[in-house]
């Protein structure tokens, strides 16, 4: 059901929507990549911290360039450097690299969430 609720989600979901959620689920897989690797459960943290990269390159091939090219060109670089982190972090076993980009991820998704993606109508 889970499953279900999450496609139909996805679907019914805004592009604004999608991003917070890519955001989101990001979050989750680096959280539960340091947990597994607390329990020392290396494999899990190895797949999470995958997808959790996977997320990151999702969001960064997301980026409209036409739209906000400084702005855009600056989170190019910033989710280049999220992803070689959590390389780093899996390779060295290092909860520190996980938290640092969980960290840069929770700044970048309040940013996100501030913004209010609703036609404003004028109060009449």
């Amino acid at each position: 059901y889970q499953k279900v609720d999450n496609e139909s989600a996805v679907e019914d979901a805004s592009p604004h929507r999608l991003i917070q959620m890519l955001m989101t689920r990001g979050l989750e897989r680096m959280s539960q990549a340091r947990a597994a690797l607390e329990r020392e459960d290396i494999p899990q943290k190895g797949l999470m911290l995958g997808k959790a990269i996977s997320i990151i390159g999702g969001l960064q091939s997301s980026l409209d360039k036409d739209q906000a090219p400084e702005l855009c060109e600056n989170l190019d670089r910033l989710y280049d450097y999220m992803q070689r982190r959590l390389l780093e972090a899996n390779v060295h076993n290092d909860v520190d690299k996980i938290e640092e980009v969980s960290g840069l991820m929770l700044t970048i998704k309040s940013a996100w969430d501030e913004i209010d993606p609703a036609p404003r109508t004028a109060a009449g």
